[in-house]
């Protein structure tokens, strides 16, 4: 028995017993995926994918191996603890590494089917193998009072760490690649709603690396003839989904919620569904919350939801404050050449201010100055109500591909984002991060709707979700999505992987303009 993904659209909770969810849904680890799926039991399911997906953690595995075994043989050949063990030990711990550390890895989870591809789990199942193999190696060695174990896992574990962190990096952006190209999808059967159906497959169109293609879509009976007339091809009723499945080729149901797909209809196709070798996927509606924040727990013997509320402040704002300072006051000493360049490059364009600040809105609605190189004209603020009359269907967020008050140095600062960089000086004082929300205009705050200000609950950032999905190429309704799905899921684990995710947006250029 695995445990499946289900989106979460619609999924309405009980109280009646009859009404709840299959009683095996215990708490999982992770109980959502990236894109906001829950996860129900099924059993193991069969196919094209799971074909490919068991080569694919086959390869992660004897790659993970590989990485042990060369990581301990290279200490010990270069590390002074060799000398605590014989040649015959050290041949023992070679081989043995090339089994303990995959080992640790798949303890850790870090070759769950369901991770590949999407999310940081992987990134974190690997770290949390590092800690597991240290705290290991620690046990014997103190029990014989003999340290040359733990000092040479402190030394071969980490370097093995960043290795499988990058083999995985290669691995997805691999497997990205193939996705693009049409290859290594899961085919999915929509159900619910005319309606749900219908924005639940914009949802997946919009997201290019869930890995699932929408192949056809199950609706009620009384909605055929008008779902036939738009969204995915329509393959039958909603009561139809199980012959559906099974006379056609699918990896994956993915229920979209609706009038019709109630708690009893959810638990008859689970039903009906065991042994079709497919996922189970629900949506249970909870938009842009995922993760940490959502569990399964039993009461009075019903399996119920439960949502942890947002943490916007305590030890979690003081960690993240602490890693703005450091990370930053490190990169500031590293670019402080190429900072001096841009500088002097700006003055001798056209003798102009070196710096541009504008007035933006932060934490809880305070105000500050927002630092950047000005890659603008001087006169570029007067004419920004021109070109707002001249280009009317241009939305809240004014920008321009083609902007005529750009000077040719701002081009080159822009397509690689460099003008951004004095905003480093903005996290130093504080009233920006490094990850966050892009800092809005006082403008556009007067005319947020009520879901939109949530953005302002934690600290504007330099980079986000948004600088690493398209940045302006992103229409205002996908930037507020992604900032609230920040502002709800904020982890430091999150910022990290946005850090490292904006370093190949930028070199990728991608909505720079």
């Amino acid at each position: 028995m695995t445990i499946q993904e289900i989106p979460a659209d619609g999924l309405q909770l009980s109280s009646e017993p009859d009404q709840t969810l299959p009683a095996q849904v215990d708490e999982p680890a992770q109980l959502l995926n990236e894109g906001g799926f829950l996860r129900l039991p099924l059993p193991t399911r069969t196919g094209r994918y799971a074909s490919w997906v068991r080569r694919y953690v086959a390869t992660l595995i004897l790659l993970d191996g590989l990485v042990g075994l060369l990581t301990v043989l290279a200490t010990i050949r270069f590390y002074p603890s060799a000398s605590f063990f014989s040649p015959e030990k050290q041949v023992a711990l070679v081989l043995g590494a090339a089994v303990a550390w995959p080992l640790a890895v798949g303890l850790c989870q870090g070759y769950d089917w369901r991770r590949i591809g999407v999310g940081d789990d992987e990134l974190r199942s690997v770290l949390r193998a590092v800690v597991l193999s240290i705290a290991v190696a620690a046990v014997p060695s103190a029990a014989v009072d003999k340290y040359g174990l733990v000092a040479l896992s402190v030394v071969a574990v980490p370097v093995s760490g960043v290795l499988t962190i990058l083999i995985r990096f290669f691995g997805r952006r691999y497997t990205h690649r193939q996705q693009r190209l049409g290859h290594h999808l899961r085919r999915v059967l929509l159900v619910g709603s005319q309606r749900a159906v219908t924005d639940l497959q914009g949802a997946l169109d919009v997201n290019h690396h869930h890995g699932m293609v929408v192949v056809g879509a199950c609706v009620p009976e009384s909605e055929v003839a008008q779902a036939r007339g738009s969204g995915p091809l329509v393959l039958g009723h909603t009561e139809d989904v199980a012959s559906v499945v099974r006379a056609g080729d699918f990896d994956a149901v993915a229920v979209a919620g609706g009038d019709a797909t109630g708690n009893q209809f959810l638990r008859r196709l689970s039903w009906s569904l065991e042994g079709a070798g497919v996922e189970l996927l629900v949506n249970p509606g909870l938009i842009e919350v995922a993760g940490p924040r959502m569990h399964i727990r039993p009461y009075v013997g019903l399996p119920l939801l439960h949502v942890e509320q947002p943490h916007f402040s305590g030890w979690r704002r003081l960690v993240k404050r602490v890693t703005d300072l450091v990370l930053t006051g490190f990169g500031l000493v590293v670019i402080a050449p190429l900072l001096a360049s841009v500088a002097l490059a700006i003055r001798l364009e056209d003798g102009g201010p070196i710096f541009f600040t504008q007035a933006r809105v932060g934490l809880d609605g305070s105000i500050f100055r927002m630092w950047k190189f000005r890659s603008m004209r001087t006169d570029a603020e007067a004419r920004l109500e021109e070109l707002r009359l001249q280009n009317p269907e241009i939305g809240l967020m004014f920008k321009m591909a083609d902007d005529p008050r750009v000077t040719r140095v701002g081009r080159f600062l822009r397509r690689f984002s460099l003008d951004e960089l004095p905003q480093l000086f903005n996290v130093l004082e504080g009233s920006m991060s490094l990850v966050g929300p892009r800092p809005p205009l006082q403008s556009e705050v007067d005319v947020y709707e009520h879901h939109a200000r949530r953005r302002l609950l934690v600290t504007p950032g330099l980079t986000g979700l948004w600088q690493i999905s398209g940045r302006s190429l992103l229409s205002w309704e996908e930037t507020v999505r992604l900032d609230l799905r920040y502002v709800e899921n904020w982890t430091l684990s999150l910022d990290l992987v946005i850090l490292w995710k904006t370093f190949f947006a930028v070199l990728g250029r991608r909505g720079a303009f």
